[in-house]
């Protein structure tokens, strides 16, 4: 355990509740959280559609990710919706998915998928992960600058993932137009649109590639999925629906961002960029590094409270949303010694970037595989890598609890 750190951070008017659907907050998230985990470790606020209490500080953020008094399946608690108010069906279709199940029903879907994610199984897709990689950079080196989001780090993930689960190259950019569609949904009045039109056409054609699926099985997680029995009991069609929906959707998107975040990060800190160049072998703690300083997920699904319980002083009442906020608890001083200092030797470094408990990302080899040989190669071939832009130009996307750019141009070479 460090000793408390003060950083300096910007003067702002923080008052509870505190609503995280804000400019102020998205422009302005650590200096939030510093405020968060000083004056007001459990508070009230607003999280997209939610009132919440939100926690901030590391060690309250890691057992209540690990504590069963928080669910997921609210309708466990209530016997009705799974949300605090009523949803239409294609909502909840896609919401029978793991991540938003408890035990045991959790387990029984995540270990239907789970082979699939092993350090055996991802050992085998090396090869064509840095096949991905090269192709891409041969394709993008001779622009000179391009947008390292769109030419390099959107399609490794989505071209690995959609051959993970056996999606088609069509269906996959299909699902990635209404996976964008939905994303800038899920704030303010787009959220209407989001639920009653959004989700309805991704579950259709969803359907449409199952059900061609059923006549074309192969050696994919897919046709696992269809032919898979549980107990005697194959998946229903919205669990496959759901389950193709979470694997698509989480398979690509976090990894894109980790990415741009990556490479970003290191350059904006020059002297751990030459730190690394001059020792490749610092690539996986500089990945950790960057998953706690500057990771593109800040929150975790909403979880309920299965009764009544007090965390410091505050009374949080049966049934309500409880948020860990994780991009606060990576940067808490009392776990992290300088925790605004980006450092890619840091170690210990118990970030929670993938969460903790049951819910931790089954992707998250996934991820740091791609990361990591993305980032290898793509700083290997260009010793002039630079930003295209001033870094002040960078448009920061408004989506709650993601951290995340519109665009990365660089300059290769």
């Amino acid at each position: 355990m460090v000793a408390v750190k003060q950083q300096a951070y910007p003067n702002l008017d923080i008052t509870e509740p505190v609503n995280l659907n804000s400019a102020s907050f998205n422009e302005n998230k650590y200096a939030y959280y510093h405020w968060l985990r000083e004056e007001a470790p459990v508070c009230k606020g607003r999280v997209n559609i939610f009132n919440a209490y939100l926690v901030s500080r590391y060690e309250d953020c890691l057992g209540l990710l690990r504590d069963p008094r928080l669910v997921r399946n609210r309708s466990r608690l209530t016997g009705g919706s799974r949300m605090p108010f009523p949803t239409p069906k294609a909502v909840n279709i896609m919401m029978q998915s793991m991540i938003f199940e408890d035990e045991p029903e959790h387990r029984r879907l995540r270990t239907l998928v789970h082979k699939a994610f092993t350090p055996r199984a991802l050992s085998k897709l090396e090869a064509r992960v840095e096949s991905i990689t090269h192709e891409l950079l041969d394709k993008a080196e001779p622009q000179g600058t391009v947008d390292l989001m769109q030419a390099y780090a959107l399609p490794i993930p989505v071209t690995v993932i959609g051959e993970m689960v056996g999606v088609e190259e069509q269906y996959m950019q299909r699902f990635k137009k209404s996976i964008d569609s939905m994303t800038s949904g899920i704030k303010g009045l787009g959220m209407i649109r989001l639920m009653l039109w959004d989700v309805w056409r991704t579950i259709g054609f969803i359907r449409e590639f199952v059900q061609y699926k059923r006549d074309h099985l192969g050696d994919d997680i897919l046709s696992g999925l269809i032919l898979a029995e549980d107990g005697g009991d194959r998946l229903s069609e919205d669990e496959i629906v759901s389950m193709v929906f979470l694997l698509l959707g989480a398979g690509y998107e976090t990894t894109v961002y980790l990415i741009t975040n990556a490479v970003l990060t290191l350059l904006q800190h020059p002297d751990q960029l030459e730190k690394l160049r001059a020792n490749p072998d610092l690539m996986e703690s500089a990945i950790e590094e960057v998953l706690r300083y500057n990771n593109p997920v800040h929150g975790t699904k909403p979880g309920y409270a299965r009764e009544d319980f007090t965390m410091h002083g505050v009374t949080i009442p049966k049934g309500a949303v409880v948020m860990p906020l994780i991009g606060a608890a990576n940067r808490d001083p009392r776990v992290f010694d300088n925790p605004d200092t980006f450092d890619i030797t840091r170690s210990p470094n118990k970030h929670l970037g993938f969460g903790q408990g049951i819910h931790y990302c089954l992707g998250a080899p996934l991820a740091r595989l791609e990361a990591k040989i993305a980032l290898t190669n793509l700083l290997a071939r260009n010793a002039n890598l630079q930003l295209a832009i001033d870094a002040n130009d960078l448009t920061l996307q408004n989506l709650t609890l993601w951290h995340r750019y519109e665009n990365l141009p660089v300059s290769l070479g």
